[in-house]
């Protein structure tokens, strides 16, 4: 038995560290799958901020190749004359954003002009040229496939200058041709066509310089789904900023479901953790209640044996008539039927205190007087109060109004109250018994002069199976439902039992103090019913 107790509690102590173990285990996996899973949404958010700004620099850039391209075709190396002719007529349609095209002769040092067209000839078309052939050329790119798409963006004088360049052969001669774009123009006219409400409101974006400063758009407060991309070939000095209008929305969104989900994972946590404790606790109590259940068998044992021997000696020296005298016959005679009578009502102590275990105790209410019950409960105990030298003084109210009660319980009540001041009361050679009414209600106080209840101990002596300390230091005989049947018949009768110790200025004595609601004059009569007890009795003991 004891092996199998060390295994059972070996194994106990193993199964709840590893569900502890399990637990966190879980969690810390919930928490790092919920951390990933955000990183994985705010990624995402960021892929398609990107790729949204991916497109919008991509939609300029390839609006001016596509009118470079068609400059191109307007410009015939072989009659360089008709290039105004054949391009003006249409580039305000084709080419909105090209001012002029120029056509160099690179064949020679000199770099000549060849052709020039211009949407609005006027001075700047001659500071231009002086610009181009003074400054800018030195910065064109002429190494790898010269006959490739170019473009030079510089910022000359505050004045943003941006220029397509390619190079063509043509009768042994090299020409380079040269778009001038109006930024203005582009800033003015078609950054509000590509980038005001492309996506209806979804996202912000405006277009900065390279020292930062805004040349088109709104102000954007730089977060983490905001995304900055330069143009690719074309301007390439500016950027494109560009930002979700949800951006904040988003990352508030994203913080709340982060803290809901680490707030469930957490509360997941805590209710497995409050799971296994109260697990715990109930494993402790439940042993607490088998070892206490265990003390009850022990006692009750002992109780039904030392009367049922005494019972047996009597009747055999009765038997064999080795009594000395009359007197002495007597005497064991008065023995046994005390002692018989101890036996009943410790078996009647625990046939009912089994029917309030399971919940099938009734009580037979009818009106009646509580000091005549307690009378004849005191009468049951004179003869234990005379052998034991106690003394028992029993004082009542006048004018005592009835109460509804079921006499017999009530009676195995007073009697478990005398019992255990009897018990614990030997040394204090007397027991108050006084009956009185007090605020509409009949009340009983059981008085004695034992060694008192310890403060920590008044509430859980009525406690099934629960016996004070100092039962067990002085070995005093008990079952430990006493006081549980008290506290279930008082209760029961709509009233309350309780417990004040120490009563005297040495520390010791006792008072039960047993109440019951009494009866208005309106109600006085034969009236009788059956009420069914509760099915959880909570407290109980066999402590004084």
């Amino acid at each position: 038995m004891q092996r199998r107790r060390l295994r059972e509690r070996l194994l106990y102590f193993a199964i709840v560290p590893a569900i502890v173990f399990a637990v966190l285990v879980l969690g810390g996996i919930a928490l790092r799958t919920t951390l990933q899973i955000e990183k994985a949404r705010q990624q995402t958010v960021f892929d398609a901020t990107l790729t949204l700004a991916d497109e919008r620099v991509d939609r300029l850039d390839k609006l001016i190749i596509a009118q470079d391209n068609v400059v191109a075709t307007h410009v015939d190396l072989a009659n360089l004359t008709t290039i105004s002719r054949r391009w003006l007529p249409t580039a305000s349609r084709e080419t909105p954003t090209v001012r002029a095209i120029l056509v160099l002769d690179l064949s020679h040092d000199a770099r000549d002009v060849l052709a020039f067209a211009s949407r609005a000839p006027g001075r700047e078309d001659d500071a231009f040229r002086r610009l181009l052939l003074g400054r800018l050329f030195s910065s064109l790119n002429f190494e790898g496939n010269t006959e490739e798409l170019r473009h030079l963006h510089q910022i000359i004088d505050q004045q943003s200058i941006l220029i397509s360049y390619w190079q063509r052969a043509y009768a042994g001669r090299r020409y380079l041709v040269v778009a001038w774009h109006d930024v203005p123009r582009l800033v003015h006219d078609v950054f509000p066509r590509l980038y005001r409400d492309i996506d209806r409101g979804n996202s912000r974006s405006n277009v900065t310089d390279e020292e930062g400063r805004i040349v088109f758009g709104p102000p954007i407060k730089a977060g983490e789904f905001t995304v900055g991309r330069p143009f690719p070939t074309t301007l390439y000095n500016w950027r494109l900023q560009i930002a979700l209008t949800s951006a904040d929305d988003l990352g508030d969104k994203v913080e709340r479901q982060r803290m809901i989900e680490l707030g469930m994972v957490g509360f997941a946590a805590i209710v497995v953790l409050v799971g296994v404790t109260i697990i715990i606790f109930a494993s402790i109590k439940e042993r607490r209640l088998a070892a206490l259940k265990s003390d009850f068998v022990a006692n009750v044992s002992h109780e039904l044996k030392t009367p049922l021997a005494l019972v047996r000696m009597f009747g055999e020296i009765l038997l064999a008539d080795r009594v000395a005298s009359e007197d002495k016959r007597r005497q064991y005679l008065q023995i046994i039927v005390s002692e018989s009578e101890r036996l009943t009502a410790l078996i009647e102590n625990v046939l009912d205190f089994a029917k309030v275990e399971r919940g099938k105790a009734a009580y037979e209410f009818a009106p009646g007087r509580l000091e005549e019950v307690v009378g004849r409960a005191v009468d049951v105990y004179r003869y234990r109060a005379e052998r034991d030298g106690i003394v028992v003084h029993l004082a009542s109210a006048e004018d005592m109004p009835e109460a509804m009660l079921d006499a017999r319980a009530m009676e195995l009540a007073i009697i478990n109250l005398l019992d255990n001041a009897f018990k614990y009361a030997k040394d204090g050679e007397r027991v108050d018994v006084d009956v009185a009414s007090e605020d509409g209600s009949v009340v009983v106080r059981v008085s004695d002069r034992g060694p008192g209840i310890d403060p920590d101990e008044q509430e859980r002596i009525f406690e099934r199976f629960v016996r004070g300390r100092r039962a067990g230091e002085q070995r005093i005989r008990g079952s430990g439902i006493g006081l549980a049947l008290v506290k279930h018949i008082a209760e029961s009768h709509g009233g309350s039992i309780e417990v004040k110790s120490p009563v005297t200025e040495d520390g010791k004595g006792s008072v039960f103090v047993l109440r019951i609601p009494a009866l208005r004059g309106e109600r006085r009569g034969a009236e009788k019913r059956l009420s069914p007890a509760p099915t959880d009795p909570d407290v109980d003991a066999d402590v004084a």
